[in-house]
């Protein structure tokens, strides 16, 4: 009798234990997919936007570039002065760091030959990502001194005025035809020497010629 009293309720502790463990539910404060990876952009990469050729980029310079300051070939810095938008939505925010460089600098003659100054963007660097960029060029001349200017040095205020007009107009004039009104050969020399300058902060314009693909 005691035997099969103890079977009989061993059998009843083994089947509750079984139920119990069958039936046990997650708790209510926690979802089944609480342990699911967490979906982000990362997992499925950056989207990419175009900016489109033909964008105009303005840059504020960081540092002085000049027909006789820079060598071609240097390096020159910048920042985006201007945001560009796509869509209505900003993908190259102002401030963005920029680069470029000088493709050409010639200073000006004393008695001949002009300056020249060539720059090109070619680099701009978003949320940590630099990007290559292609864009047209910012070009500047500034005329030198032919046999026709030449021959007017010492003729007076009008021969200076147009020294001056040639090396930068408006307060250059008027400083040549302060110097052309009895200095001479001295006057042109001084003139001779002016070039092309664009100081720091000078805001220059570049479009792109080639489509720009940015990772936001």
């Amino acid at each position: 009798m005691h035997r099969r009293l103890f079977i009989i309720a061993s059998l009843v502790i083994v089947v509750c234990a079984f139920t119990a463990c069958s039936t046990k539910s997650l708790p209510s404060d926690e979802p089944p997919d609480a342990k699911a990876p967490h979906l982000s952009s990362r997992w499925f990469g950056k989207k990419e936007v175009t900016v489109p050729a033909g964008t105009i980029i303005t840059v504020r310079l960081a540092n002085a570039v000049g027909s006789k300051l820079s060598n071609s070939g240097e390096r020159f810095n910048a920042s985006v002065a201007t945001p560009v938008e796509v869509d209505g939505k900003v993908v190259i925010p102002s401030g963005a760091e920029a680069s470029g460089k000088v493709v050409q600098a010639v200073p000006r003659g004393r008695f001949k030959g002009g300056a020249v100054l060539k720059l090109a963007l070619d680099s701009i660097k978003i949320q940590g990502d630099s990007y290559d960029v292609e864009t047209s060029q910012v070009n500047r001349y500034l005329k030198g001194k032919g046999k026709r200017t030449a021959a007017m040095i010492g003729g007076g205020a009008g021969g200076g005025a147009l020294i001056g007009g040639l090396a930068g107009g408006g307060k250059g004039a008027l400083i040549g035809a302060a110097l052309g009104a009895g200095a001479g050969t001295a006057g042109a020399a001084f003139t001779g020497n002016k070039d092309i300058v664009l100081p720091a902060e000078s805001a220059l314009s570049f479009r792109l010629s080639e489509p720009l693909t940015l990772k936001m």
